[in-house]
Formats: C-alpha cells, sequence, structure tokens
C-alpha cells in the first residue's frame, strides 16, 4: 500500500458494521476522499478515533492508498491544531455541521483544489477563533464558497440594485424570469462579499433577515446545483439563527 501525508477536513461519517466507519474528507493532496477507519467498535481507542471525526475536525494525516480498493485507511491521524471553542459552543458545531454537510453534497472531485481547501481549512481556523458576529458566520461561507463553485458575481454591486439569480450579476431592476434577490438581499450579499470575517459583527441582523438572506441563497445555490435541496441541516440553522 502506498503511504502519503495530507491534511484532512471531515464532512461525513457513516457507520461501517459493527468495528468500522466510513470517513468522507476534503484533503489538500487529493481533493475528496474515502477512508475505512477500524477499530471504532468499543473501548478506548473507539472514543479517540470517532472524536477526531467531527464536523470540519481538521486533521494531520498520514493515509493507506491501496491498489484494490477506492478507499484509503489512515496509518496516524491527528488533529492538526487545537480546537478552542468550535466543540464545545453549540452555535459553531451548528454551523460546523451545516458547513461539512454542504461541503459533502456540493463538491465530489477527487482532485486536489489547493484554492478551495485553503478557503476552507481557514474558514475552520476563523469560525473558532471568532468572538463575535458568530451568527452571521454561515451566511459569510457560503457566499465566499460560491467563487470557488464557480458562481460569484460577475459584476460591481451599485447601490438600489437587485441580484439576477440566473444570470449572476446584479442588475438595476427585477429581471422578468424574476429569479432573482430583492434589494435589501442583493445588498447583503454584496456586503458578505466585501466583509473581512472578523468583521461579521458589523453586519447587523435579526432573525427575520438572517433567515430570508439564508432562503435566497439556497435559490442562488439551488439553481447552480440541485444537491444544496439535500442539505438537511439546514432546518437546524433556522432554528438555532
Amino acid at each position: 500500500m502506498k503511504s502519503y501525508k495530507t491534511r484532512g477536513i471531515v464532512l461525513h461519517t457513516v457507520r461501517y458494521g459493527e468495528k468500522s466507519v466510513v470517513a468522507y474528507l476534503l484533503t489538500d493532496a487529493l481533493g475528496r476522499q474515502t477512508y475505512m477507519v477500524g477499530g471504532v467498535g468499543s473501548g478506548k481507542g473507539r472514543s479517540n478515533k470517532m472524536a477526531l471525526l467531527q464536523p470540519m475536525f481538521p486533521l494531520s494525516i498520514e493515509g493507506l492508498e491501496s491498489p484494490r480498493t477506492e478507499m484509503h485507511r489512515f496509518r496516524e491521524a491527528v488533529l492538526d491544531f487545537p480546537l478552542q471553542s468550535l466543540p464545545f459552543d453549540v452555535r459553531k458545531s451548528t454551523i460546523a455541521m451545516f458547513m461539512a454537510e454542504v461541503i459533502y453534497r456540493l463538491i465530489k472531485e477527487s482532485e486536489p483544489n489547493s484554492p478551495l481547501f485553503d478557503f476552507v481549512w481557514h474558514s475552520v481556523e476563523a469560525l473558532d477563533a471568532l468572538e463575535e458576529g458568530v451568527a452571521n458566520f454561515h451566511l459569510w461561507f457560503m457566499v465566499g464558497l460560491s467563487r470557488f463553485l464557480g458562481f460569484f458575481p460577475g459584476n460591481e454591486y451599485r447601490e438600489g440594485s437587485w441580484f439576477d439569480i440566473r444570470e449572476g450579476v446584479y442588475v438595476p431592476t427585477p429581471p422578468l424570469h424574476g429569479v432573482a434577490m430583492n434589494q435589501a438581499n442583493a445588498e447583503l450579499f454584496n456586503r458578505f462579499v466585501e466583509c473581512e470575517v472578523g468583521e461579521l459583527a458589523t453586519i447587523g441582523l435579526n432573525r427575520t433577515s438572517r433567515v430570508e438572506f439564508l432562503n435566497s441563497m439556497l435559490i442562488y445555490f439551488g439553481y447552480h446545483l440541485d444537491a444544496i435541496h439535500r442539505v438537511r441541516s439546514i432546518e437546524i440553522l433556522r432554528e438555532v439563527f
């Protein structure tokens, strides 16, 4: 079996028999990969391994690639950097669950994509360190992710614009086809485009505005990638935020 080293972000796990799980990770060296992880049936070893396989946990991996199976294995996997708040803050862990599911549903390529991986990796670091503006983080993440999925806004925002979802551009009047963000959500879209993660607290939104913008982003994503509609954690986000 060929060995390699990479960083990986946990996206999803599925039980496989009594003592194993299948883990899906986004890696910097190999894109999305699937790992068979054994020894998780019971005892101390199980708890240690499962503790690492939580949504969006950043791992440093020594992997094993077998020519006989599409699934890889871990020779070693450890947390790449200590998480100070993400596992313990229900708001952050809820957002992490959503982020992981979005990536799991939308990104299938098993080729390296360094810009995408770096964005996701640094998003985990930023979420863990964030003290203010946590309630806006998932919206900022979706806006940023659209850049790497190929449907980022194609022109500059002007005050009073609408956002044409079909064409991916800001427009001065509502498009005739009707698939658009209204003026309030188009302005928010632009604010998240321009906002650094440390400035999220400056975007003051109430629950209603936050949900309405999330819904408009889901329509935007859904127009380009239908798989977004299978993300179940959206409903939990709406309840928490």
